[in-house]
């Protein structure tokens, strides 16, 4: 039965369709069934098509692909091994104690500026000062009994020889030349005695002299005091090491102590260029070279370093003690060249460095040379001009962010 819908479509004439479905018209079909296979198919294909980019513009439609870029410029390169370091004095001296005793006054601050010779503090100089005196009365003591001892001498040597003379002629007994003569080895024995004992006595006054002498500590260069470990009134004792009153360092020429990690360190040697900033002033660099590589590490939780030592002129005195120093030792460089990010060079299959430049009709790749690459930079040696713009990279940003699209993809530049 061949029933009409109010809507003139025959309900028989429903294909590929499921219950409630809305059925083709059936000239609509009649047209489909008259299309030779290969129309139908790409009709389809079509359709399919359409279906797909209406879900893709439904889903995506508002995104909006943004270009980061940068423009290609002149500047330096640097391959740098970096650590921290701190500044110390080239040229100190700890300052101490070579005798015991109370610290009785010291004449210095730290900041002062000292030269070689000056008296910076003396310890209480009574005790050594009696010391030396009983030595040198005990030298006088020594001394006198000497001249005795010489004067006695000459009289038994005259005793001596007048009892020679009166032997020979048998006018005194054999008794009385022998003791004679033994008086005169005896007097000259006991000088030798007295002599040593003198030279003695003489080594303990000097021993004592010099004591006294360190109880008044003088400046052994020229510098800064940069430290005081001992105050006025404190007992130093010196039996076992020597107590540490102060420290005077040169500070015109400073030395970075920079900690470089065993992984690094093989990379440096001594003379190779390098340079550092400090906290307080990071815009201003001091350049130098380095001067040592020390060959025992500091093993610090359980991290190897070594320490490489890199002089610097202070001028100015800006430089100080126990500063912390940002260090760059340089491995090369390539001054005034073409440079490019990192992220804007890619590597193709065949090993081609390619870059993707900005033009009028969008981004193209373009084939360039490459030279040194740090981790920010790379060299452009050939394939680019100063002023091009090159593309670092994308971002998304949604239909909402930029206020619908209609569907459409949006490109820009940033």
């Amino acid at each position: 039965m061949n029933r009409r819908n109010p809507m003139g479509y025959e309900n028989e004439t429903m294909t590929g369709g499921t219950a409630g479905a809305k059925p083709l018209p059936r000239r609509a079909l009649d047209s489909w069934r008259g299309l030779s296979a290969p129309l139908r198919w790409g009709s389809l294909g079509i359709a399919v098509f359409i279906i797909v980019w209406f879900g893709y513009g439904l889903l995506f439609g508002g995104e909006n692909i943004t270009y980061r870029t940068q423009t290609v410029t002149r500047g330096d390169i640097e391959l740098t091994v970096t650590a921290l370091g701190s500044l110390q004095p080239k040229e100190y001296v700890d300052v101490g104690a070579q005798v015991s005793g109370q610290l009785d006054i010291v004449h210095v601050e730290v900041g002062d500026q000292v030269k070689k010779g000056d008296l910076l503090a003396e310890i209480d100089a009574r005790v050594y000062a009696a010391e030396v005196a009983g030595a040198r009365a005990r030298l006088s003591d020594l001394q006198s009994q000497l001249a005795g001892a010489e004067a006695e001498l000459v009289l038994a040597r005259r005793q001596f020889g007048r009892n020679s003379d009166l032997a020979k002629i048998d006018a005194v007994s054999r008794d009385d030349l022998d003791t004679s003569e033994t008086l005169v080895q005896t007097i000259a024995a006991r000088i030798g005695s007295l002599k040593a004992q003198i030279e003695q006595q003489k080594s303990s006054v000097d021993a004592g002299e010099t004591s006294l002498g360190y109880t008044k500590i003088f400046a052994p260069i020229d510098g800064t005091v940069t430290s005081q470990t001992a105050l006025q009134g404190q007992t130093l004792n010196a039996n076992q090491t020597a107590p540490v009153v102060m420290q005077i360092a040169n500070l015109d020429t400073m030395t970075v102590e920079a900690q470089v990690a065993e992984a690094d360190v093989g990379k440096l040697k001594a003379g190779m260029p390098v340079y550092f900033t400090t906290l307080g002033t990071p815009d201003r660099r001091w350049a130098s070279t380095v001067r040592q590589i020390l060959p025992t590490p500091e093993i610090v939780n359980e991290v190897v370093l070594y320490t490489v030592l890199v002089d610097i002129e202070n001028e100015g005195g800006v430089l100080m003690k126990d500063m912390t120093a940002q260090v760059f030792f340089v491995l090369d460089e390539a001054r005034d060249v073409l440079t490019v990010p990192v992220a804007a060079v890619t590597e193709s299959r065949g090993g081609k460095k390619i870059v993707t430049v900005k033009t009028d009709s969008g981004p193209r790749p373009r084939e360039v040379e490459t030279g040194l690459a740090n981790r920010i930079n790379t060299e452009i040696k050939s394939g680019l001009e100063e002023g091009d713009t090159v593309v670092t990279g994308t971002v998304a940003a949604g239909a909402a962010a930029s206020g619908g699209s209609g569907g459409r993809r949006r490109v820009g530049f940033f």
